[in-house]
């Protein structure tokens, strides 16, 4: 969330740590279930298992979701942001390009994706200082 009732989705492959970032112009539940569904198509097929979400009314459309992409959404605990700790983390790095309280309503879906592709390019330790895109890269090699 940012500043004007601005937000951003933010999408996270859990193995790779791939990150999608998605324009959402409404926090209005039917137009972020879109966004999302949009974006999450551009994953390959065996990357989109399930969505975990925390508990906020902008997935209150989770079932149409679901149905538009085949992708089982599950929600966090109240108040267990672990649960989502690959999300949250990147979160935090995503404070680095989008200080907290700004106005993102002004950023552009190219520009998210020029910084999403910073950040999967940037070595992880967590993936043996592989990038997020080699991570995916290798498992979709892998699986394919």
């Amino acid at each position: 969330m940012g500043g004007n009732s601005s937000q951003i989705a933010t999408l996270v492959e859990r193995r790779t740590r791939f990150v999608m970032l998605v324009k959402i112009d409404s926090k209005e539940a039917e137009s972020v279930a879109k966004a999302l569904a949009k974006k999450i198509r551009k994953l390959p097929a065996e990357l989109r298992r399930s969505l975990t979400w925390d508990r906020g009314t902008e997935m209150a459309a989770h079932k149409q979701f679901t149905v538009a992409t085949d992708v089982k959404v599950y929600f966090c605990d109240p108040r267990s942001p672990w649960q989502r700790g690959s999300n949250e983390n990147t979160n935090g790095l995503l404070r680095q390009y989008f200080p907290k309280g700004d106005n993102l309503s002004g950023y552009s879906q190219t520009h998210l994706n020029a910084v999403a592709s910073r950040l999967n390019g940037r070595p992880r330790q967590t993936l043996d200082w592989r990038s997020p895109a080699e991570a995916l890269q290798a498992s979709v090699a892998a699986t394919g």
